[in-house]
C-alpha cells in the first residue's frame, strides 16, 4: 500500500460513522399556554408539571394535558428567574437561573419546604430513580443526591469527541438523558454513564407547527410518560404541546 493510499484509508477509519437523526412520528397535538416561558417540564400521575421563567413572571404549575388548563400554580418571587424542575417522592425540586439557589416544594400543593445552594447557574433537571440530574448551560451534567442535594459526580456531554454545550431542559427516557440545546431544534440523546451523545432528535418541524417566529421561542420542554411510553415536546411561548413516538429500531 503506497503512502497516499495508506493515509486515505487511515483517515477514513478515523472518521466516526455518520448517524442519521432518530426518526419519529407525530401522535397528537394538545393546547399549551402561549404565555408560558417554559423552562422545565415533567409528567406525573396523569398531569404535566411545568416551570416558567423570566423575572417577575416565574412560576411552577400543574397542568391538565388535554386542555392545557393550569390546575395549580405557585409564583416564584422576584428577583428569581425560574428554571428546571423535577419530582422526587412527594417533593418537587426547582432551580433558579443565576441566583445559585434552588427550592424544594410539596408536590401535592406546592407548599414551600426548604431551599438549597449550588455553584454556577441552574438550567434543567430530571432524575433517573437514583440521582437528580442538573444542567447548568455548559456541556456538563451534575448528578445530585436526591435527599441532601449534594453533588455526587459530573459528566461532560460530547458528540464525536467534542463537547456539547448549552444543555438546557432535561428528561430521563429509557435509560437515556434527553436534553434540549438552547437555540437549537435538536434534542440530544445522552448516555448517562459516559456523556456521549447516542443520536439526535430533530424537532424543527414541531417548532414550525407551533407557529412561533420569535427567536426566544425555542424548543424547551420534554416530558415522558413511562407507563404509556409517551413523549411530550413543547417550547417557550409555544401555543401547542406535541406528543411524538420514536420509530422502532430496525
Amino acid at each position: 500500500m503506497n503512502r497516499i493510499l495508506f493515509a486515505l484509508v487511515s483517515a477514513f477509519l478515523l472518521v466516526p460513522p455518520a448517524q442519521a437523526d432518530t426518526p419519529w412520528t407525530l401522535v397528537a397535538t394538545h393546547p399549551h399556554d402561549a404565555t408560558a416561558f417554559t423552562e422545565g417540564l415533567f409528567y406525573h400521575d396523569g398531569a404535566l408539571y411545568e416551570s416558567t421563567g423570566l423575572e417577575g413572571q416565574s412560576d411552577i404549575r400543574k397542568v391538565a394535558l388535554k386542555t392545557g388548563k393550569v390546575l395549580r400554580r405557585r409564583i416564584i418571587d422576584p428577583p428569581y428567574f425560574g428554571e428546571g424542575i423535577v419530582n422526587w417522592g412527594d417533593k418537587l425540586v426547582s432551580l433558579t437561573w443565576r441566583h445559585r439557589r434552588g427550592f424544594v416544594w410539596n408536590l401535592a400543593d406546592f407548599a414551600p419546604l426548604s431551599d438549597f445552594r449550588y455553584d454556577g447557574e441552574g438550567w434543567g433537571m430530571t432524575q433517573d430513580g437514583r440521582s437528580l440530574i442538573m444542567s447548568d448551560g455548559t456541556a456538563q451534567l451534575r448528578f445530585l443526591d436526591p435527599d441532601s442535594l449534594a453533588e455526587q459526580r459530573r459528566i461532560t456531554v460530547t458528540w464525536n469527541g467534542r463537547a456539547v454545550d448549552r444543555l438546557n431542559e432535561l428528561e430521563y427516557v429509557k435509560g437515556e438523558v434527553w436534553a434540549n440545546i438552547w437555540y437549537d431544534t435538536r434534542i440530544a440523546r445522552i448516555d448517562p454513564a459516559t456523556g456521549a451523545v447516542i443520536d439526535w432528535i430533530d424537532v424543527s418541524r414541531l417548532r414550525k407547527a407551533a407557529g412561533v417566529t420569535d427567536s426566544e421561542a425555542v424548543a424547551n420542554g420534554i416530558a415522558y410518560d413511562a407507563a404509556k411510553d409517551r413523549v411530550f415536546i413543547t417550547g417557550k411561548n409555544w401555543p401547542k404541546l406535541f406528543e411524538i413516538k420514536l420509530a422502532p429500531k430496525p
